[in-house]
């Protein structure tokens, strides 16, 4: 295959920068502590300082590879797949997803919503940057609005970005890894005080896994 065309299959979305994928506990958000299969996608101009996956940004280190081959590995391991990244929106996710559900999987998405929301979805979780923030498409259709707290003006960003999301979206304030011992008792007091929001931990980094 010419590079050309897999170019293109990528363009349309028949090939992705596959990352890795691996079958784990979701850990943040809704859905902690239930089994999922994550697919993780190269490619990501959106640049969180605090990101804990770097490596994926650059998605020409991650080779191109069919979605009917990630989908049949997916199959094999789980019911529901996250897809991940990186920022996977970079990406047309309707030949993914449409695999995905011919296959009778649940299908969530873990994006911020930079992007142009593509794919069909079981479950949408926003997670909102303020240097790229999300398309009109991700804030009308997510289930789940998790905000990352790093510094107290974070409280006010995730206001601002809980009068932008549909108001049957779930609200999660979540501490950065690094300033969890900062910011959890604040998100705590917060949380008390504003129980509109519920409070997201990591708990797949305390439980050390993937």
């Amino acid at each position: 295959m010419i590079m050309e065309d897999v170019s293109q299959l990528v363009d349309k979305g028949e090939m992705l920068p596959l990352m890795e994928e691996f079958y784990t506990i979701q850990g943040e958000g809704y859905h902690t502590g239930t089994a999922a299969y994550f697919i993780r996608l190269g490619g990501c101009y959106v640049g969180c300082h605090w990101c804990d996956v770097k490596e994926s940004w650059n998605a020409e280190l991650h080779p191109p590879t069919a979605t009917s081959v990630i989908v049949e590995n997916a199959k094999k391991n789980a019911d529901t797949v996250v897809v991940t990244g990186g920022e996977p929106l970079m990406w047309d996710m309707t030949s993914l997803t449409r695999q995905l559900k011919e296959k009778n999987m649940r299908v969530h998405i873990e994006t911020s919503g930079a992007y142009v929301l593509s794919g069909t979805w079981d479950w949408i979780c926003l997670s909102p940057k303020k240097n790229k923030l999300p398309t009109q498409t991700v804030y009308d259709n997510a289930h789940e609005l998790k905000v990352i707290i790093h510094n107290k003006h974070d409280f006010i960003f995730a206001e601002e970005q809980a009068a932008l999301v549909n108001d049957g979206a779930i609200l999660f304030l979540q501490p950065e890894w690094s300033k969890k011992e900062q910011m959890t008792p604040l998100i705590v007091e917060y949380v008390m005080s504003n129980p509109k929001w519920r409070v997201s931990l990591q708990t797949h980094k305390y439980l050390n896994i993937p």
